[in-house]
């Protein structure tokens, strides 16, 4: 059966970068959640803060690794600190891969890397230099509980 991975992200800044880390062959074998649209998310962001955590909740159970996908202003975000803080609680499997190297829609790249929001302890990689598209599965597998 394959893993369960929780994939943390600032969806509004990042999900071009974020659908080319998607659909890298390197994570096929993994049941990817979530990987919603932006339909979905305005929908369930306009029912307020307490469906949003119900939300996060629910895609967290049976997960057993969150990838917490960096980019420059990720760190920032309120959702993705709590994805954070839920997935350190339920003992899940943590990394953090910075992705401001991949181009975005308009062919740029972020010329500085965005802070690391994960707690000391936790690795994290970088998707170009680090030949992420080549070794995510392996970071993932190592990451499990």
């Amino acid at each position: 059966m394959a893993r369960k991975v929780f994939f943390s992200f600032h969806y509004d800044r990042d999900s071009w970068r974020v659908a080319q880390v998607r659909n890298s062959s390197v994570i096929g074998n993994f049941d990817k959640t979530p990987f919603y649209d932006k339909a979905d998310w305005e929908a369930i962001k306009r029912k307020g803060d307490a469906a949003v955590r119900q939300w996060i909740d629910g895609q967290l159970k049976g997960t057993s690794v969150t990838v917490v996908l960096l980019g420059k202003e990720t760190a920032s975000r309120k959702w993705v600190k709590y994805e954070i803080e839920q997935s350190i609680e339920l003992k899940k499997g943590l990394i953090g891969v910075h992705i401001g190297g991949i181009k975005d829609s308009g062919g740029k790249t972020d010329k500085v890397l965005g802070p690391n929001p994960l707690p000391k302890g936790y690795p994290v990689y970088k998707w170009n230099k680090d030949s992420g598209a080549k070794n995510l599965g392996e970071w993932i597998d190592d990451a499990a509980p």
